[in-house]
């Protein structure tokens, strides 16, 4: 299965519908298929609610655990495809938008930062890391907040100890909902690219700004909130653990 039959941004909901059916069909909970594919929990929630991308690797897992073939995932959306082609100018901005709108009708919810952890469980991990790693618009493993802040991984080559992500924040989100502070073991290194972020690194507190760029040690309790009416986007690298 190659790069380009993974779903669009129109299909994840869909398909995380039909995988959650599946699943329930076979008696397997979501705890235990997370266990055998080696995900986190949150993880395979965010999958089945449409809120994340499926890479090639978890998603052929999925269909041998689950004992049902690709064809019979998509046959369904390549016929619909077919009937309705999609207009070629169409933005990355409107394929977020209708996979958000179309998850919001299926009454999928967000997860919790506060729940997921550290940023390690966030990610399948591959068992083979690729020697190069192509990601594209629309394609990406995409993780939605109860916060409304999305990360989207820019990168699945990275292995267990280092994740390369853009993380967005809608105006006025924060990195919890109860604006309790993070802390997990290891670093994070930040490039803001557009927007500001008020920045809470234990009893340090600054406003960044785009063209800014920052690293810290996250296990030193730590929030990132954006106060103002504009989306703050920024490209990060955390790395799990002090090794």
């Amino acid at each position: 299965m190659s790069e380009d039959r993974l779903p669009t941004a129109a299909q994840v909901v869909k398909l995380g519908v039909r995988l959650k059916r599946i699943r329930e069909k076979s008696g397997m909970s979501l705890r235990a298929v997370a266990r055998q594919l080696g995900v986190s929990p949150s993880f395979m929630s965010q999958l089945e609610n449409g809120k994340s991308q499926p890479s090639v690797a978890t998603l052929y897992s999925l269909t041998q655990l689950l004992d049902v073939s690709i064809d019979e995932l998509f046959a369904a959306d390549r016929i619909e495809a077919d009937a309705a082609p999609v207009s070629e100018g169409r933005s990355r901005a409107g394929s977020v938008d209708l996979l958000d709108s179309q998850a919001a009708a299926a009454g999928g919810s967000s997860i919790s930062r506060s729940d997921l952890g550290s940023p390690a469980d966030a990610w399948p991990r591959e068992q083979v890391l690729a020697r190069l790693s192509v990601t594209r618009p629309g394609m990406r493993h995409r993780l939605e907040m109860d916060s409304g802040v999305i990360w989207e991984q820019l990168a699945n080559n990275t292995g267990t100890g280092l994740d390369f992500i853009e993380v967005i924040y809608p105006p006025h989100a924060s990195s919890t909902t109860d604006n309790r502070m993070l802390q997990h073991v290891g670093w994070e290194f930040g490039y803001l690219v557009e927007g500001e972020l008020e920045i809470t690194v234990g009893f340090e507190v600054f406003t960044m700004h785009a063209g800014e760029a920052l690293g810290f040690d996250s296990a030193t309790p730590h929030l990132l909130a954006n106060k103002t009416d504009r989306v703050a986007r920024g490209i990060w690298c955390v790395r799990h653990g002090y090794a």
